[in-house]
């Protein structure tokens, strides 16, 4: 097997997020979602528990889950506190995307592995989603604000008592894709340990 280390190390480096918003409601073939998916499912994981779950909106799915997270947003919030304008949002940049994954992790059910290490597996699954997708010039965003966290989304989702939601992953084509980001240099990130010779 030949591995392109250059053309893997650009992927990497150009890779971007950018905002639902700026997609332009292309539809995705299905053949490339399910191919970002089974990349997903290679993920590195603790004890193989495989704890990424995923739940795929798209087409008159989107609606369902767009009207559901902004009546769920009305709901929640305080009239002092609610945006109409934020209301708004909810229920149309998530129909520009031409599939949603809603992000999930099943708790295993002996708890061995700790759940910090399943978030971190789920987290490294998803990597591979937004590099694959970067692959097909396909734009991604992992969001994880709004109704995320809530008890309601997770009844709506049909997770289990322990599982949780971790965000959604918007995916789409953009004619105006994010191109620019930054890195501070990664040696002001580490600190290296050697044993003197």
């Amino acid at each position: 097997m030949v591995i392109l280390v250059d053309q893997l190390n650009e992927l990497i480096h150009l890779r971007r997020s950018t905002k639902p918003r700026l997609f332009n409601g292309t539809r995705i073939d299905d053949n490339i979602i399910w191919q970002i998916l089974e990349n997903a499912n290679w993920a590195p994981n603790h004890g193989l528990t495989q704890p990424w779950r995923y739940k795929v909106f798209t087409d008159s799915g989107l609606e369902k889950l767009a009207y559901f997270q902004a009546d769920l947003y009305k709901k929640l919030t305080p009239e002092e506190k609610f945006k109409p304008e934020k209301h708004e949002r909810m229920k149309t940049n998530l129909l520009k995307s031409s599939h949603v994954v809603v992000i999930c992790m099943e708790r295993q059910k002996s708890e061995q592995i700790l759940e910090i290490e399943e978030i971190e597996a789920v987290a490294c699954s998803v990597q591979n989603m937004v590099l694959t997708a970067a692959a097909y010039q396909i734009c991604s965003f992992w969001g994880s604000g709004g109704v995320t966290y809530t008890e309601e989304l997770k009844e709506f989702l049909g997770l289990g008592e322990k599982d949780k939601c971790l965000g959604y992953l918007y995916l789409g084509y953009s004619d105006n894709p994010t191109t620019k980001s930054r890195r501070s240099p990664i040696q002001d990130k580490v600190e290296w340990f050697a044993e003197n010779i």
